[in-house]
């Protein structure tokens, strides 16, 4: 199967997915919601997509903002924990919902932590970081020490 570099293929395609974040960041910060979250939601849908250069990316990310080693150690079983507050949860759990609709047993994340104007930041952050992950996955971007 041929690897092909999405981006460079269609370059126009790549910068409105550029402009599409641009704009998701700025509803993300808008909403009210912390930069450290925004990382622990592109880490976690990251996780989720089992996209490595993403994972990297921004758990590094996440390291610069103030995030914890031992919180990103438990992120990918974030319920069992107790290392999040009510609307990390809540954000991680829509998260996941958006990545994996139709997967039944997934999280309540209506629990009245998020207003609607984060909700739907968290939601497109999702969807962002959802198409990232597939350019940087079918793109076969390199991870290496």
């Amino acid at each position: 199967m041929a690897h092909v570099n999405l981006g460079k293929q269609h370059p126009a395609a790549y910068k409105s997915v550029l402009a599409l974040n641009k704009e998701v960041e700025e509803a993300v910060a808008r909403a009210g919601l912390d930069a450290k979250l925004a990382e622990l939601v592109k880490v976690r849908t990251s996780q989720l997509n089992g996209c490595a250069f993403c994972l990297r990316m921004h758990t590094r990310d996440a390291l610069d903002k103030g995030e914890t080693t031992d919180r990103l150690a438990v992120l990918a079983a974030w319920w069992e924990s107790q290392y999040f507050t009510e609307q990390e949860r809540a954000a991680l759990a829509l998260a996941e919902d958006v990545t994996h609709p139709m997967e039944p047993g997934g999280h309540e994340w209506d629990n009245g932590s998020l207003s609607d104007e984060q909700v739907s930041a968290i939601t497109w952050l999702t969807i962002v970081m959802n198409a990232w992950n597939r350019i940087a996955v079918r793109s076969h971007y390199p991870v290496a020490p």
